[in-house]
Parts: structure tokens; sequence; C-alpha cells
């Protein structure tokens, strides 16, 4: 999905690869583009790279958890954020990769175009992805019934019955989020449980929860929306379908690092390591969101984390002076 919004005719691929900007953001989600809004506000020269203005918040059907809107769509949401940048005149670039930053005093952002801009420094709020399943159906119902949320979307199934995928702390607390709204919540994993064993106990508290371990989805049915998926039962090598309404997939997600994984100190799981102001290993490069190792990867965290990196980016750049 693509948000066919001009944040402005004047701004729209206005960014100058002659200039030094204060602030370069990398990403246009709701980190990103709150970064964009308080740098700006700060009297800052900011100017954001983005391969999808937006972010993944676009996939998001519902958001019923954002303060000040009882219930909105994704697009509608970052509509407002947009049109929110757009009112302080921010330049932007869309439909860009960063293929590599270069340190420095001037640091250099690399994008896949071959264009290269400059910056006293720069935010990283390119955010994540989820970690898909690859079987058949996936794809063509999601956000028909697959969902990668259970936060954002799980209020959509209300009793009706529902799939988690997957055996780790995320599935296991999906599951039992919505196993206080949802009919009946099937837990589908391939193998043995990886979760906690607190969440677990309390997981099987519930009636109306099933588990079916050493259990593979082999793909997603369904009409014009899911109604159910295929398994193979691993320890008597049977297929079978389990009907429901909505699948979650919760089998983690994977952090949009790459570009930055030679410059800047990065976890085991490819998260961006950041210290309480968003700081990474490299003095003047920030980040937020969903790409770093900060926890509780939610909207109104992001957003609040952009904020963060904009305020630590005018401390840093106010001591180049």
């Amino acid at each position: 999905m693509s948000l066919e919004i001009n944040l402005s005719a004047g701004n729209k691929n206005n960014m100058d690869e002659n200039k030094v900007y204060d602030v370069l953001i990398v990403g246009g989600g709701p980190a990103g583009l709150n970064a964009a809004l308080y740098s700006k506000r700060k009297g800052l020269e900011v100017g954001i790279l983005s391969k999808d203005l937006g972010g993944q918040v676009m996939d998001t059907s519902s958001v019923e958890n954002y303060l000040g809107f009882s219930s909105i769509t994704g697009e509608g949401l970052m509509k407002k954020f947009i049109e929110h940048v757009n009112e302080l005149s921010v330049p932007y670039l869309e439909y860009v990769e960063v293929k590599d930053i270069k340190d420095g005093k001037i640091k250099e952002v690399l994008l896949d175009n071959g264009s290269i801009y400059k910056g006293k420094s720069i935010i990283i709020a390119t955010g994540s992805k989820p970690r898909k399943m690859g079987v058949p159906g996936e794809l063509e119902y999601s956000n028909k019934g697959v969902c990668y949320c259970a936060i954002c979307d799980g209020p959509l199934f209300a009793g009706e019955e529902v799939i988690v995928a997957g055996g780790g702390n995320s599935a296991v607390e999906a599951a039992i989020d919505l196993a206080k709204i949802a009919k009946k919540v099937t837990l589908v994993h391939r193998s043995k449980f990886r979760a906690d064993k607190i969440l677990i106990d309390q997981l099987f508290s519930y009636d109306n929860v099933e588990v079916k371990l050493e259990t593979q989805i082999l793909k997603v049915v369904g009409e014009k929306f899911m109604n159910g998926i295929v398994v193979k039962d691993k320890n008597s090598n049977s297929d079978y379908n389990i009907e429901a309404a909505g699948l979650f997939v919760e089998i983690g997600y994977i952090p949009n690092s790459d570009p930055f994984k030679n410059l800047i100190a990065l976890n085991s799981s490819g998260e961006i390591i950041v210290d309480k102001y968003g700081k990474t290993s490299i003095e003047g490069i920030f980040a937020a969101g969903d790409v770093t190792d900060t926890p509780f990867k939610q909207i109104i965290m992001s957003a609040g984390d952009g904020a963060k990196c904009s305020l630590a980016a005018n401390d840093y750049i106010n001591t180049l002076k």
C-alpha cells in the first residue's frame, strides 16, 4: 500500500544534494515524521529520505490505541501525521533506499539511485518488517484476515475464532490478549514452546485456548477473506484444516538495519543499540523506533522516540557551533 498524498508540491523531491542539512532523517514512519516535526520546530534545516511515507503503519487496518483517536485506520493516522509535517514545509525524497552511511564531521547518506545527501547529524528511523511465514495464501489474505499485530487488529475479531502462529513470548502474549476478547484462540507452532514458563502457565489458564505444537502451517485458505488454515501434524504426518476468521502471525520482526550494519553497533537480533537519548555507537547518529533495541514496538513509542532523538540531535548540533 502506498500513501498517495503530497506533503507539499513545493517540498516533494526538493532535497538539495549540495546542501548540508542539520538533520537528515532516514525513514518516513511515525518516528521519522515526528523527528522531522520536532527538528523543524527547533529551527533546524531538516530533510526526510524515505522508502515509503507512513511505514508499516500503512498496513494496519485499524488503530485503536493511539491517544486522541478512539479508532482510525493506519492510513488515516499517517495522513494526519503527514499533514502536520506538511504545515512546516519539510523537504523530502520518497521511494528511495539508503545503501550506506559515511561517518565524519559532515556525514553522507548514499542512496540506491546514486544520490548523496549530507548532514551534520542523522536520525535513522527505518522501522522493521514482520517476519513472514512464507506459505501460500499468506500475502493474498494479508489485511483480509491475516494480521501481524494482535494489539492493533485484535479488537476487529472480538467474538470470533482466531489463530496465533508462533511459540515464543510474543506469540503467547498475543494469544493471551486475544483470549480476553475472542470466542476461541488456537495457538499453532511447528515445534516446542520457546516462551517463558510464566506466560505459558497464564495462557493455559484460559478455557477458550487450544494449543497445537509440532504442527506446521501449510497454507492459508479462504474466499474473499481467509476462513482457515491447512496444517500438518508432525507426529501423525497428517494434514487437516483449522477454521478461523483471523490469523495472527507472531514469529518476530526483522529490523531494517542492514545498510548500517558495518558502521553502527547492532544486537544479536539486528536491532540498532541506542542509549536513553537515542544515541548510537557513532557520535551524531541517532536511531528511533522499531529499528532499535528499545522494547514495546508501538506507534506511540516510535513517535516519542523520534521526538527524543530530535532533541538529542539538536543538543549535539549545538556543540558543533
